[in-house]
Formats: structure tokens, C-alpha cells, sequence
């Protein structure tokens, strides 16, 4: 017999938590090995106190048809080398879900791609980006302040994290020249 969960109510606390959060990630510099192009960049993070790159607070529904995940991810501002600071972005296991993020504080990009296409749209306060099934997904902080945003995604929707960690993404954000620039992983 499967558990049905109760209607929820959270609140967002104007760091970015959210409450009540049955789990949460915080991710460090050295729990993003190798997802960085500048290899010396990264171990000079790690020397220098292994930075808090991002924090996630899930609150966990059933991973079942129909259920619904909310979460807000708080993404911090910095960069290792001239890349800025990112989640390590995924696909869903089960490639045909979606997901939408709305953004609650900050300025970032969501980088979306796929086989044999990428795309990079602007997140900030106020948008609303929709991420197609099929599609793996990342964020970068390209600000001065935290990243904030909402995500709710398919109860049985999961992460593949592997095949980002092994192929990397398409494009990468930089900061170059006084200028944000996206590149491709091959021009950076």
C-alpha cells in the first residue's frame, strides 16, 4: 500500500530556504571534481578552504507518477578560473520528464542541452524557464549575489548526474574581458 501525502503549505526565507525542507545538498568545490575547465583554478579553491558552491532545500515527495518535487536551490556568486560558479547540472533518469524553475533573486543562466543541441537562457527574479523533457540542465551564478530559484519537478523523475560528470556540457558561461561569455566547451 502506497502512502498519499498530505496538501503542504512552505514558506521561502529571503536567503532562499525553504520550510520546511525534509532534505538538503550542500555542494563544495570538492564534490564538483573535474566539472571545471581550468584544472589548477579548481585546486587552488580546494588549498584555499574547499568554497560552498550551492545548497538545495527538497522537501521529498514519493518518487511516483504524479507526485511533484519542490525545491529552491541557493547558488552562490564566484568562479573558479573565469568560469562562474555552478551546479553540476543532470538529466532526469527518466529523460521525459520536465521541469520549470522559477527565479526568486540573483542573476544567472540556465544552460539546457541535449544531442546535438544547446541552448542558454537568463534566469533572474521573475522568470520562469522551462526545461523540455530530454533535456540535461545546470545554472550558473553570473552575479555578485546569490542565485536563487525554485524547481519542481515529476516525483519519479531522479538525476542522472554520470553522464554530465562524464560528457560534460555543450556550452560553458565565462567571464572574459569585463564581459559574460558563452562559449563552446571546444572554444573555451
Amino acid at each position: 500500500m502506497s502512502v498519499t501525502p498530505r496538501p503542504l503549505t512552505a514558506t521561502i526565507d529571503g536567503r532562499g530556504e525553504l520550510s520546511p525542507a525534509t532534505s538538503t545538498v550542500r555542494r563544495h568545490v570538492s564534490q564538483m571534481r573535474g566539472m571545471y575547465l581550468d584544472a589548477d583554478a579548481e585546486a587552488a579553491a580546494l588549498r584555499d578552504g574547499d568554497p560552498l558552491v550551492y545548497e538545495v532545500y527538497q522537501y521529498d515527495m514519493p518518487a511516483s507518477v504524479g507526485e511533484l518535487i519542490p525545491c529552491t536551490t541557493v547558488l552562490h556568486p564566484g568562479r573558479i578560473g573565469e568560469e562562474f560558479f555552478m551546479t553540476k547540472g543532470h538529466y532526469h533518469e527518466r529523460r521525459d520528464r520536465a521541469e520549470v524553475y522559477y527565479g526568486l533573486q540573483g542573476e544567472g543562466r540556465l544552460v539546457l542541452a541535449r544531442e546535438g543541441a544547446a541552448e542558454v537562457v537568463a534566469l533572474s527574479a521573475g522568470t520562469v524557464a522551462y526545461v523540455p523533457p530530454f533535456w540535461a540542465h545546470r545554472t550558473v551564478n553570473v552575479g555578485e549575489t546569490p542565485l536563487v530559484f525554485l524547481a519542481v519537478y515529476h516525483g519519479d523523475a531522479g538525476h542522472d548526474y554520470a553522464t554530465i560528470e562524464t560528457d560534460g556540457f555543450p556550452r560553458v558561461v565565462l567571464w572574459r574581458d569585463g564581459a559574460i561569455e558563452v562559449l563552446s566547451r571546444d572554444e573555451a
